[in-house]
């Protein structure tokens, strides 16, 4: 099965820029990728920041762009967009009964859960005991499970991006959770950082994906300040098989050469110089 992970697209009232960007022509051009080269997907899943403002005119341009894929896109809700806003655009959305836009799914014998992690007015993540029961629901009852999020639910050792992490508080039960049932999650993924990060987390293995806008840059020491800039976006391929689990990034927005070399010994040998 062949899953395509997009995060962090930053959709803006259509002719307005997001850090000197344009993100409709950035969607455009990395669904135009998946369609030419991964149309076999089974899914799309675009894992938050729909919007940078939350504007319902945003909202509405992504409804009219998604509503061209003829592979079946899930979406999630991050920091950026507004759940009263996009529940309005997007009223087939499914919900738990409190609202929140966590919903779930069986693909063969996987189950996919998609998390609301957000909470008005903050940038950081919130996964509180309401939602923690829903999870631990959806959890028992799989066979075995893939997680996807927005928000990053460790630190990854960031101090400027783990401001902007799952909050202390929400960690530990979350946390707990995951410990609980390590022997059927196969997968954490999470958009957020804005760059490619791997890893495992209570003995599961997570990555994020990059941003298809700006990314972040890594630096370590910056306490406070999140830098980043117009660095290469990309989205990733996820090739499963059973509980297997191998991820392509694609760099979408590359329009360079590509050089094509064969893959033989003397394919790869020195050149003699002419005499």
């Amino acid at each position: 099965m062949k899953v395509i992970h997009i995060s962090d697209i930053h959709f803006t009232i259509p002719g307005e820029r997001m850090g000197g960007l344009n993100p409709h022509k950035r969607l455009a051009k990395a669904l135009d990728d998946v369609n030419e080269n991964h149309s076999d997907a089974a899914r799309i899943v675009i894992s938050g920041d729909l919007t940078h403002w939350a504007e319902r005119e945003a909202y509405e341009a992504l409804r009219d762009v998604l509503a061209e894929q003829t592979i079946p896109v899930r979406l999630l809700v991050g920091n950026h967009d507004n759940r009263e806003t996009f529940l309005s655009v997007f009223p087939e959305q499914e919900t738990d009964a409190l609202g929140f836009v966590n919903h779930s799914e069986v693909i063969g014998d996987n189950s996919f859960i998609y998390l609301d992690s957000t909470q008005p007015l903050t940038h950081a993540g919130h996964f509180d005991a309401d939602r923690c029961a829903w999870l631990q629901a959806e959890l028992e009852k799989a066979e075995h499970a893939r997680i996807f999020l927005h928000h990053n639910p460790m630190e990854i050792m960031l101090p400027a991006e783990d401001q902007i992490a799952l909050v202390k508080e929400d960690r530990p039960r979350f946390k707990a959770l995951l410990e609980a049932h390590k022997a059927k999650i196969d997968y954490i993924h999470f958009g957020h950082v804005h760059a490619p990060i791997h890893g495992t987390y209570c003995g599961i293995p997570f990555s994020s994906v990059p941003s298809t806008c700006n990314q972040s840059y890594p630096d370590m020491k910056e306490p406070k300040l999140l830098e980043g800039g117009p660095m290469e976006p990309a989205y990733h391929v996820l090739l499963i098989q059973g509980r297997e689990t191998i991820i392509h990034q694609i760099p979408f927005n590359w329009d360079g050469p590509l050089f094509a070399t064969g893959a033989e010994w003397e394919d790869w040998s020195k050149p003699v110089a002419a005499e």
